[in-house]
């Protein structure tokens, strides 16, 4: 079992593990620092909400643990078992639905939480933090009579009022508009400048986690499978379900040969130059790679493209969806596999692009991701020992 220091983390990270085989199956481990907002992605039953309940103390798991800032909340290990409750573990949340009372104010759901507080003090502490959340001069209205984003607001201040040690946030914006989602994610994350506690957010939404998060953990059948940057996990993700799993294409299998020019990727007919991870790889073996859509350079009609050196391959445009402003290509190259990328609009006009023409591209080498199957496993066996 790794040490802390050996996975670059600290004593006040918000640490989780949870293990057991049965009746929701878990194998899943992920850390956040303070001030880090880590999101859990995954499909529906990958775990996500049972996770965020297990922080919470309101589910606790065969094997785990769970601290924060130094103090275990929650240890079953090696014949040891304790759980503080959920109202010693200083924690705010903010559920899907909120969970308002209906009969009260604004500032008397907010002042529910500051129990901690003289009660002399409790009015202008609620106050204080509707004004936070940009409620100032609706501090009288019943949920009722507030609209979805400002019922999310007051859920956000009430948990926050509590002055917890983390924050969970359970698909907090699912229940408005895209509008107002986007208007309420701009406030989130100006408010974390002011907070310095670690932040869970449980989402669905792969847009909203790469827009609000510092870290992404992956989650399926209860199993954490990578965490990391947005764009390590973009760039690098450690397998091709995880690639799946963050709606990624592009993921191919290929075979490593040695050629003249040194080891090179096979695919199809296509010899590919690999700049990080190929010769650390046995000639022969099949591995799966994957190339992020920004790493595909498309050759201009008529001129000489800096790519065109660079693994240039050829296909045939076999899809083109207009989205607006960019336009998604797909391109089927000679042996079946597809290439799927985005251009500007205008680019794809330009280079008169049409369904069955015949076209190139270049791969480059630097953004070709290997995903040997022995380096998966060692990477799921390194992230169950975390801890």
């Amino acid at each position: 079992m790794g040490s802390l220091a050996s996975v670059g983390g600290h004593v006040d990270d918000l640490i989780v593990t949870a293990q057991q085989a049965g009746p929701i199956p878990l194998n899943a481990s992920f850390r956040c620092a303070p001030g880090e907002l880590l999101a859990l992605v995954g499909p529906s039953g990958s775990g996500k909400t049972t996770l965020l309940r297990t922080i919470a103390g309101l589910y606790q798991p065969q094997q785990g643990r769970v601290s924060c800032a130094g103090r275990e909340w929650f240890l079953a290990q090696s014949g040891q078992r304790h759980s503080l409750p959920p109202q010693a573990r200083q924690i705010g949340i903010v559920f899907q639905d909120y969970a308002l009372f209906p009969h009260l104010t604004a500032l008397q759901n907010v002042q529910l939480a500051i129990g901690h507080l003289p009660r002399a003090q409790r009015r202008e502490q609620a106050v204080q933090w509707l004004t936070k959340v940009r409620l100032e001069g609706l501090e009288a209205r019943c949920p009722s009579e507030l609209s979805g984003g400002q019922r999310q607001r007051v859920a956000l201040a009430r948990a926050l009022a509590r002055e917890p040690q983390a924050l969970l946030l359970d698909e907090p914006f699912s229940a408005v508009d895209q509008v107002t989602r986007r208007r309420l994610q701009r406030e989130l994350a100006l408010l974390r400048q002011h907070i310095s506690i670690p932040i869970i957010l449980v989402t669905h939404d792969l847009e909203e986690a790469t827009a609000l998060a510092d870290q992404i953990c992956v989650l399926h059948n209860g199993v954490s499978l990578q965490q990391g940057t947005p764009e390590a996990l973009f760039r690098q993700p450690a397998s091709p379900l995880v690639a799946r799993l963050l709606d990624r294409h592009n993921v191919f299998t290929g075979q490593v040969v040695e050629t003249v020019h040194g080891r090179r990727l096979q695919w199809g007919e296509w010899l590919l130059e690999v700049s990080e991870g190929i010769a650390q790889c046995e000639v022969g073996e099949s591995l799966a790679w994957y190339l992020p859509p920004s790493d595909i350079v498309l050759h201009r009609r008529g001129r000489p493209s800096q790519g065109e050196r660079e693994n240039p391959v050829a296909a045939t445009v076999s899809e083109m969806v207009v989205l607006g402003g960019m336009t998604s290509i797909s391109l089927r190259v000679s042996h079946g596999d597809m290439l799927r990328f985005d251009i500007a609009t205008h680019a794809a006009k330009r280079n008169q692009l049409s369904l069955g023409e015949r076209v190139h591209v270049s791969l480059l080498a630097e953004g070709i991701h290997l995903m040997p199957a022995q380096r998966t496993h060692t990477a799921s066996h390194n992230k169950r020992n975390l801890l």
